[in-house]
C-alpha cells in the first residue's frame, strides 16, 4: 500500500491509498474554493449524561446530485471534483461539511473505489483488503490527534438510510468523547467480569454463539459472523475476530487476510435477502417469482475500544452490519417505543434471520 498526502484548494487534507507503489499522485486541486466555514457544538443531555452534536452548517451539504455531478468521482473531462486525480484506488479526505469542527474531533470521507456505479460488495478481495488497511491506518493516525477519544469507521448505504451521495463511500468520525453505546458496553463488560470472577463478556458471547450455532451465518478460521440473540434490527449481523483485540491496528495478519473473503460474502448475502434468488421462502424473503428489489440498504460500522478507557483491553473489536428493511417493500421505522424509550421491537426472530442469511449464498 502506498499512501500519498496532499491538500485541497480550501486547505483540507486528502490522502490517496494505492495498491501500486508506482502510483504518482501530483494532480492539483484547481477549484476556486472559499475557506471552509463550519460551526458545530457538543452539548450534554443532562438527564441522560449523553453528548449531542449540533451542526447547523450541514443543512447546506450536497444533496442527491446527478451522477455526472458526483463530487466523489475522479476529476475527468474538465469536471473538477473533490478528488483531483483522474482515477484512484481508495481516497480519504476531510469532510467539507463535518459534524465535528473547531479542533474537537475530525470527520473524514472514505471513497472505496472510483467506480460510481459499484458498491462495496462489488470490490475484489484485494480492493477490500486495501479499504481495511486504509481504515487501520486512519484509526492509528487519528488516535494520535489531541482530544480524540474514539474512532468510528462506518458505511451508510441506500437512500432509505439517508445517504445523500450514492457513490460507494464510508466515513470516519474521530470523536472527542466516548460514545454512549460504547460507554454502556464497557460498563456491562465490567459488571460481567465482577459477577463471573473475571470472565470477559465479549469472549463469552462469542463462545456461546459458536457453541449454540443456530444464529451463526458464516464462520472462518479467524472470524465469526452471527445474528445476536437480542438483535434490534430485522437483519443484523455481528462479525467478530475469533481472537479478541481492541481495535483495527491490533488485528493480526491472518485475520486481515481472511476478512475480505468473509465480509464480501456477507454483503452479497445482504443484497440477496429480499430479491427472491435465495431459494425458498425464508423470513422476510420471497419466492422465485418475486421482483428484484433495489440493493439492501444497510449501515456497517466498526466498534473499537476508546483510547483512554481503563478497561480498554477488555473491549472486543467487532463490526455490526444491519438493514432497516424488515421484509420485501417494508422498512423498520423507529417509532414510539424505539425512538421514545430506546426499547426495540424486532419483527424477525434472530434465528429466522440467520437461517435466511445462510440460505442466500452468493455462489
Amino acid at each position: 500500500m502506498k499512501k500519498t498526502s496532499t491538500r485541497l484548494a480550501d486547505g483540507r487534507e486528502l490522502l490517496y491509498y494505492d495498491l501500486s507503489d508506482d502510483a504518482a499522485r501530483d494532480a492539483r486541486d484547481g477549484r476556486p474554493l472559499p475557506p471552509v466555514r463550519t460551526a458545530s457544538e457538543i452539548r450534554t443531555d443532562r438527564l441522560l449524561g449523553e453528548s449531542v452534536i449540533v451542526a447547523s452548517h450541514r443543512q447546506d451539504r450536497t444533496y442527491h446530485p446527478p451522477a455526472d455531478a458526483c463530487p466523489l468521482c475522479p476529476s475527468r473531462g474538465g469536471r473538477r471534483t473533490e478528488i483531483p486525480a483522474d482515477d484512484y484506488d481508495v481516497v480519504v479526505f476531510e469532510n467539507r461539511f463535518p459534524s465535528l469542527t473547531g479542533g474537537a474531533g475530525r470527520c473524514e470521507v472514505v471513497c472505496f473505489t472510483s467506480d460510481h456505479d459499484a458498491s462495496f460488495a462489488d470490490l475484489t478481495e484485494e480492493q477490500a483488503a486495501l479499504v481495511l488497511d486504509t481504515l487501520t491506518d486512519r484509526t492509528a493516525e487519528l488516535a494520535q490527534h489531541p482530544g480524540v477519544e474514539q474512532v468510528f469507521c462506518f458505511e451508510n448505504r441506500g437512500e432509505e438510510i439517508g445517504v445523500t451521495l450514492t457513490h460507494p463511500h464510508g466515513q470516519i468520525y474521530a470523536y472527542p468523547f466516548v460514545t454512549p453505546r460504547t460507554e454502556r458496553m464497557l460498563r456491562t463488560t465490567a459488571e460481567h467480569a465482577e459477577r463471573t470472577g473475571g470472565r470477559n463478556l465479549f469472549d463469552d458471547v462469542l463462545d456461546e454463539e459458536r457453541a449454540d450455532g443456530r444464529r451463526i451465518v458464516l464462520a472462518g478460521e479467524h472470524w465469526t459472523a452471527f445474528v445476536p440473540n437480542a438483535a434490534r434490527w430485522p437483519y443484523e449481523v455481528h462479525l467478530y475476530p475469533n481472537r479478541r483485540v481492541p481495535d483495527l491496528p491490533a488485528l493480526g495478519d491472518a485475520a486481515r487476510t481472511e476478512f475480505p473473503q468473509l465480509y464480501l460474502e456477507l454483503l452479497r448475502r445482504f443484497d440477496r435477502i429480499f430479491d427472491g434468488r435465495g431459494g425458498g421462502n425464508g423470513a422476510g424473503g420471497g419466492g422465485e417469482s418475486d421482483p428484484v428489489e433495489s440493493p439492501t440498504p444497510y449501515i456497517s460500522g466498526w466498534h473499537q475500544a476508546p483510547l483512554s478507557a481503563d478497561n480498554r483491553g477488555d473491549f472486543a473489536l467487532h463490526l455490526e452490519l444491519f438493514t432497516i428493511r424488515r421484509t420485501s417493500g417494508k422498512l423498520k421505522f423507529l417509532a414510539g417505543s424505539e425512538s421514545g424509550m430506546n426499547v426495540f421491537i424486532n419483527d424477525v426472530p434472530p434465528e429466522a434471520a440467520a437461517e435466511r442469511l445462510r440460505e442466500v449464498t452468493s455462489e
